[in-house]
């Protein structure tokens, strides 16, 4: 199998996976570079003005004491 052009890289599917489920891959390159684990927590926030997704680390709330 032939490697992807580096400008083809970004260029990703929006796949179906039953139900109301799609899924994105994403570049190895970004994961690592962000420090992401497997099973790591994400929120995905719609920005509907800018036509856009957003994926961020997800950080748990503080805990009153």
């Amino acid at each position: 199998m032939a490697r992807k052009k580096l400008e083809e890289r970004n260029i990703r599917k929006l796949t179906k996976t039953g139900g109301n489920t799609y899924y994105v891959t994403l570049p190895i390159e970004a994961i690592r570079s962000l420090g992401w684990k497997k099973s790591q927590k994400l929120v995905v926030e719609v920005d509907e003005r800018r036509e856009r997704i957003v994926i961020k680390d997800w950080e748990p709330k503080s805990k009153k004491k």
